[in-house]
């Protein structure tokens, strides 16, 4: 059994964060582990509001894992502050993990801030130039390139830019651009457009903490780069296509569609 180890904050409502993160573990085939570094009351609606876990508590979880359990992957989401990134940092280059997959959160589906501003400089310094790939939606991208994305153009560029702030590989998501959701995919040296279809749902809520999981399992289990990124989008792409209608938000992916249907619970 492959493992892959989450790094980020709790969404009480299940369908982000590390819940989200453990069910596209587990849905993709390793075991998921975790590391919280803050707890959100959140729901598909709003975050309410968030308590930061204590630094010396995320270290000794990470250090509790590493010391026991083989780590195949890690991904990593929610770091709120910069004293987080930090120590998140230096245990990830104590322990010089494989495979880290950085998904550099900054808000909320309901627009609730999850990255301090003053922690932004810190992810840039600290956190990307550890991450064998990043997955930044096009606003995280914007915030991190300090531009705007516009076009598919706009994108080739900004993932220049995010190599040379010190990331090994990109996928930037764009969903957020006008037609079908395309991400880019860019290695540094080629470029890989990723095509997708544009589904009619409002049903989005932890897209990309399931995304950025999916490739982390996918690396766990031995997988090319690229070919981890191709499994995790075609099944993002089938979670939100069936996705769930919970609550009055922003309901969340179906993590577990292709095991319900071959289990008939559908």
């Amino acid at each position: 059994m492959k493992t892959a180890l989450t790094i980020a904050g709790s969404d009480s409502g299940g369908g982000a964060g590390i819940q989200a993160d453990l069910k596209a573990f587990s849905a993709n085939g390793v075991f998921g582990m975790s590391v919280i570094t803050a707890v959100t009351a959140q729901n598909t609606q709003e975050v309410r509001s968030v308590q930061n876990i204590d630094n010396k508590i995320i270290r000794e979880q990470i250090e509790a894992v590493f010391d026991d359990i083989p780590v195949n992957a890690v991904k990593i989401g929610m770091l709120s502050s910069p004293a987080t990134v930090e120590t998140v940092a230096q245990a990830l280059k104590k322990y010089q993990p494989n495979q880290i997959v950085l998904d550099p959160v900054m808000v909320s589906k309901g627009g609730h801030h999850l990255l301090q501003e003053e922690a932004i400089q810190s992810l840039t310094e600290h956190m990307i130039p550890l991450a064998t790939i990043i997955t930044p939606n096009i606003p995280e991208a914007e915030v991190l390139v300090n531009r705007k994305i516009e076009t598919e153009e706009d994108m080739l560029s900004a993932s220049k830019t995010l190599l040379e702030l010190g990331a090994k590989m990109i996928l930037l998501k764009g969903g957020h651009l006008q037609g079908n959701p395309n991400d880019l995919f860019y290695d540094g040296q080629y470029f890989h457009w990723l095509h997708g279809e544009r589904i009619e749902t409002k049903n989005t809520h932890g897209t990309g903490c399931t995304l950025s999981s999916a490739i982390a399992a996918n690396l766990a289990k031995g997988y090319s780069m690229f070919e981890a990124v191709k499994l995790a989008k075609q099944y993002i792409s089938i979670a939100i296509k069936h996705s769930l209608e919970l609550g009055r938000g922003h309901g969340p992916t179906h993590h577990f569609y292709e095991l319900y249907k071959k289990a008939n619970l559908n």
